[in-house]
């Protein structure tokens, strides 16, 4: 019981230093290339197409393999027990009988139309494909990626703002209560300004928790342990207009470079391939077969070297089987494969359509986010620029509390709209930039 409390111990104190070890790799601050290639090489959809590909490889490797010929080897003894007549005394006598065969076969398919060759192209297209279909998961994951990110950019810019809201507002309660100290305003402006500071802190732990949130659903997209802390670098700049180019040419980029395109692409000739399999079943198939045996037996007086060689033999020989009625199997094969090229004619053409159509989607997106945009920084400025002087009016005693409350409302709506379209556009840019095969980055 000692020693297996003691090994258990050990293993789990192993598993914890690895673990350790683990975790001490992982940066602290994530950058967006961090967490794309994190989530490339982690991701669960991702790892289970990358073994779904490993598996097409060894579909190749049988093709290949299938083109060589085949060798058994078989070895076979028995041993008999019956009652003879005993030609002598009469009577029934018990024998037993001991007796051995061994042989070697080889078979080899010659031609079958083509069948095996056509195997091997089609499995090393499938390669191909599983391929595309990682790259094409990988896709998915950053865009992912890439919208948690940047909601998490926005939560942290709301927070500064926010930050900065409260200190201004317990700046004027400060000035406030002196002015009521002073008999310069009344006891409700104070109270106005204490009620609009408790929103501004109420406004900052909003925030607060939705950077969490957000946080905490960019680290369930990483599969990241909860013991892991987090959080996100935040870039210099980040760009909120861009010249971008026509759909046109965003819509052909996508239409050349996408993997779910070729992957299309790829299943109409894969499809061919199975025509070209099915159509090998009108010809002929030639193989080669070649065997070696021999035997013994104690019922013969010969000793056991001499029986086997004496009962050694050696075959080969030619097979040529030629279909002639098949029941309109091989026709069916035929015309189910072409009916599966016309279906990966359509699959690619819908696939075509819809990745125009979110191209189209994305440019839109675009331009509506940049018109957004360039609004909310004109609404900005005009807002703070009035918050700026009610706020000099309030100071110096010519604007009222009203006043002055509204106009801070109206400033802080314009930056929250500011914001909020600042990372929109930044997204959406590069979600169009994207699809025509720039990579994703700040």
């Amino acid at each position: 019981m000692v020693c297996m409390f003691m090994i258990i111990l050990c293993s789990n104190i192993v598993a914890a230093v690895a673990q350790d070890t683990t975790m001490a790799t992982l940066p602290f601050k994530w950058n967006l290339e961090n967490c794309i290639d994190y989530a490339k090489k982690n991701n669960i959809q991702i790892n289970s197409l990358v073994l779904t590909e490993k598996t097409a490889e060894q579909e190749l490797l049988l093709s290949k393999a299938a083109k060589l010929p085949g060798i058994s080897a078989s070895v076979g003894h028995s041993v008999i027990h019956s009652n003879n007549t005993n030609p002598v005394v009469g009577g029934f006598q018990t024998q037993a009988s001991f007796s051995g065969s061994y042989s070697v076969g080889s078979l080899w398919i010659v031609y079958n139309g083509g069948y095996l060759n056509n195997v091997v192209k089609q499995n090393q297209l499938n390669i191909q494909s599983a391929n595309l279909n990682v790259l094409q998961q990988e896709n998915n994951i950053t865009l992912q990626i890439t919208q948690a990110y940047l909601n998490i950019l926005l939560a942290k810019e709301n927070i500064v703002y926010a930050e900065d809201l409260v200190k201004t507002s317990q700046a004027q309660l400060n000035r406030g209560q002196q002015q009521f100290n002073a008999g310069s305003i009344a006891r409700v402006n104070v109270l106005e300004l204490q009620s609009q500071l408790a929103t501004d802190k109420y406004n900052l732990t909003t925030a607060q928790n939705i950077e969490r949130q957000n946080k905490l659903a960019l680290k369930q997209l990483l599969l990241l342990p909860s013991s892991v802390n987090f959080d996100i670098a935040v870039p210099d700049t980040l760009m909120g207009s861009a010249l971008i180019p026509s759909l046109e040419e965003a819509q052909k980029a996508a239409l050349s470079t996408r993997p779910e395109i070729k992957n299309g692409e790829l299943g109409i000739k894969i499809a061919e391939l199975d025509l070209a399999k099915a159509k090998a079943g009108y010809y002929p198939t030639a193989t080669i077969g070649a065997s070696l045996a021999t035997g013994y037996s104690n019922n013969n007086t010969d000793a056991y070297l001499k029986q086997i060689d004496n009962n050694f033999y050696q075959q080969i020989g030619l097979t040529l089987s030629v279909p002639i009625f098949t029941k309109r199997a091989v026709k069916t094969n035929v015309e189910n494969a072409k009916i599966e090229i016309a279906q990966s004619e359509l699959s690619l053409k819908g696939t075509q359509i819809t990745l125009s159509q979110t191209v189209e989607q994305a440019y839109i997106n675009v331009l509506n986010a940049q018109s957004q945009y360039d609004a909310s920084v004109e609404q900005l400025n005009s807002a703070k620029e009035s918050f700026r002087v009610v706020t000099e009016q309030l100071n110096a005693g010519a604007a009222n509390m009203v006043d002055y409350l509204t106009q801070k409302n109206l400033y802080v709506q314009s930056l929250q709209s500011y914001i909020q379209a600042k990372y929109n556009t930044a997204l959406n840019i590069r979600i169009y930039e994207f699809y025509m095969g720039t990579p994703m980055k700040l």
